[in-house]
This record gives structure tokens, C-alpha cells and sequence, in this order.
């Protein structure tokens, strides 16, 4: 059985390479990975993975990477050099494609994980996009099929999908879900949320959670609380 820490992965989205690592440090062995992203480039990308590695965290590494097939290439083979365990692009078959030759030329260990529709849209935003009509539910799932054709490891998609994607998916993928709230907090720009027991109960392996532990006055005590609904669940 995973340990129920191993669900939690800890969105560190803070304006600073100091709090960073004041944060990795209060967490360490107490979370199964931390968050790294783009919100990171502005003061350093590589120090905060070195950072987080330091104190030895498992790094998701969500860069969303979306390009033409020769530079998502070029980028997951470099990132290879890092020490990281997941990493985000977008769904699109050829970008899943263009990653998964790039890590193997980088002979990079971490794996893929292809981002279906961001958890910040509901169905008006993806009407505002003139995306074919369809509901949220089913072009998540029609991304996720087509991502994991592509060679992805896993996908990212909200909470209110993961019951079906598992279904689909099997045992074996990845489920991870960001718009997670413990119960009663800010959803902030979340649209499609869930608790972190009812996101692992509908099929999600990890749940990505940022505010309301690293916003909390005590944020060690914040990720015991938000855990413990968690003690004994499987996915």
C-alpha cells in the first residue's frame, strides 16, 4: 500500500528562491513531491529544482510544454539533465510524441504527463475557445485517449474527470489533479475542484494542492490536516 503522504503533491508557488527553500525544508518527508513551474523562470527554474532536490523531495516539474515537435524535443531531451520525476506538456498527440523521443534521446527517467483541459476553464471558457461543441467531460477524455495512444506516462485533468478516465485509463496511468480543495476553503481560479479524499476516491494517484497549504500560518500543520481525511486510500 502507498504511504498517504505519496498522493500529495505540494504546488510551491512562491515569489522566491528564500521561501522555497524554507518550504522544502518544513516539508521534507512529509509530502511525495513538490511542484515546480513556469512561476519559477523569473528567479531561477534550475535552482529551485536543485533546492527541492537538496532536501530531497521528488520533483513534478509543470512546465506545460507546447511547441512544434522539433523544440518540445530539444527541450525534454535538456531537461533530462535535471532531477525530476514528472513532467507536464500539453496533450496535443505530437507533442506527446515529440517528449517522448526527446527523453529517450536524454535517456531521462521521470515521466510524461500530458495536460488535457486546465482546471481553471469550465464549459463557457471552452465555448469562448470555439472548441467543436462538446462537454468538458468528454473532450478531456478524448485528449487523455489520444495523450496516452501518443506513449504519455499519465495525464493531468480535474477531479470531476478522474472516475472516468480511470475507468478508461486502467490501473497503470497516472491520474494527477490540480483544483483540489480541502473542504470549506477558497476555491481562488479553480472551476472544477474537489476535497483531496473525494479527487483520490474518483481515481486520481496524486492530487496537486498549493495555497492552501503554502498560504496557511502553519503550513506543516496544513498538509498533516489536509492528509489525514487520506490515511488508508488507495489509487
Amino acid at each position: 500500500m502507498r504511504d498517504t503522504k505519496d498522493h500529495l503533491i505540494v504546488a510551491l508557488d512562491v515569489p522566491s528562491l528564500d521561501e522555497l527553500r524554507q518550504l522544502c525544508r518544513l516539508l521534507q518527508g512529509e509530502v511525495g513531491m513538490v511542484k515546480i513551474g513556469l512561476g519559477h523562470l523569473g528567479y531561477g527554474l534550475h535552482e529551485a529544482v536543485d533546492i527541492a532536490h537538496q532536501y530531497g523531495h521528488k520533483i513534478f516539474l509543470d512546465l506545460k510544454l507546447f511547441d512544434i515537435g522539433a523544440t518540445v524535443s530539444r527541450s525534454v531531451e535538456g531537461l533530462c539533465q535535471l532531477p525530476i520525476d514528472m513532467l507536464t506538456v500539453h496533450g496535443d498527440p505530437h507533442v506527446v510524441r515529440a517528449a517522448f523521443e526527446g527523453r529517450a534521446r536524454g535517456q531521462g527517467k521521470f515521466s510524461i504527463l500530458a495536460v488535457t483541459i486546465l482546471t481553471s476553464l469550465d464549459a463557457v471558457d471552452i465555448d469562448a475557445c470555439q472548441f467543436a461543441p462538446m462537454p468538458v467531460e468528454l473532450l478531456v477524455e478524448k485528449r487523455a485517449q489520444l495523450a496516452v495512444q501518443a506513449g504519455a506516462d499519465g495525464v493531468i485533468a480535474s477531479p470531476a474527470e478522474a472516475k472516468r478516465l480511470r475507468e478508461l485509463l486502467g490501473p497503470s496511468f497516472y491520474i494527477v489533479t490540480p483544483g483540489v480543495r480541502p473542504h470549506g476553503a477558497d476555491q481562488n481560479d479553480q472551476k472544477r475542484v474537489a476535497t483531496p479524499r473525494d479527487a483520490i476516491q474518483a481515481g486520481a494517484s496524486h492530487i496537486v494542492v498549493g495555497r492552501p497549504i503554502i498560504h496557511a500560518n502553519d503550513p506543516l500543520e496544513a498538509t498533516r490536516n489536509l492528509l489525514l481525511p487520506l490515511a488508508g486510500m488507495t489509487a
